[in-house]
């Protein structure tokens, strides 16, 4: 008798694209006094990648940030976070998924004044009602290294090391991607790099997705991609950057 042997089933692809946007327009006001932040863009954001997104003062490059990360909605188009449409989510499931899939890394730091940086850290676990994962609260806690500053306020903490809070912050939930918006913007060089550095190691060591926001062609070339953007529309891309390769870019899309 003979037995015919099943073909091998293919396992379902995994999706490796961490955010995308479909034909994203945003559109303030109307009329003569419309403006259009963004104009039709479409984008994708691979997983365990490192992204930076830049361009000149109102080129809509924040506008795509904060529509990407739900902060935001768009007027027309689609934002996706892994397989989930964002742009048609209701106010509180939107709430639910910046909680539970999105880390945030702001300019301002934005940290509780009267909480420790330990608990700054666990803020989001806190508030879900969730207890941190210990040992991922160790991983991420050495890694920015933090551990002699963990019983320590904001006001006692240089500014660099607020924003290591906000990093560990952001990267302690085990989020899907992580938007930094100008993370390094009040930092001086030697912090902003350490910084960097961190967010860097975030994406090779933990394979984190992060997509940062920045004017800066050093930041940037921390980034394994640049995105440029102006008025509102996708101009340019470079892989593997350098600041030398990013400041070469930018001439040339200012000419």
């Amino acid at each position: 008798m003979t037995t015919t042997t099943p073909p091998a089933q293919t396992p379902p692809a995994q999706t490796t694209v961490a955010a995308r946007a479909i034909a994203a327009s945003k559109v303030y006001g109307s009329g003569e006094a419309e403006v259009r932040a963004l104009d039709g863009i479409d984008v994708e954001f691979s997983a365990r990648r490192f992204t930076a997104i830049m361009g000149p003062s109102g080129s809509g490059k924040s506008t795509l940030l904060h529509c990407l990360a739900g902060l935001d909605r768009l007027t027309s188009g689609q934002i996706f976070l892994g397989d989930i449409e964002v742009s048609a989510q209701s106010e509180k499931a939107l709430t639910l998924i910046r909680r539970d899939r999105i880390g945030f890394i702001f300019q301002s730091y934005n940290l509780i004044p009267t909480l420790t940086a330990a608990e700054n850290i666990t803020l989001p676990s806190s508030l879900a009602g969730r207890k941190p994962d210990q040992e991922r609260f160790d991983q991420i806690v050495d890694t920015v290294s933090l551990r002699d500053r963990l019983g320590h306020k904001p006001t006692e903490l240089s500014g660099g090391q607020q924003q290591r809070v906000a990093v560990a912050r952001a990267l302690v939930s085990r989020p899907e991607i992580v938007f930094a918006d100008e993370p390094t913007g009040n930092l001086d060089s030697r912090a902003g790099a350490e910084i960097l550095g961190f967010m860097r190691r975030a994406v090779d060591d933990l394979g984190q997705t992060i997509v940062m926001v920045t004017h800066d062609p050093n930041a940037a070339s921390y980034s394994d991609r640049v995105v440029f953007l102006a008025d509102g529309k996708i101009v340019a891309e470079l892989a593997d950057p350098t600041a030398d390769s990013i400041i070469d870019k930018m001439k040339t899309l200012g000419e």
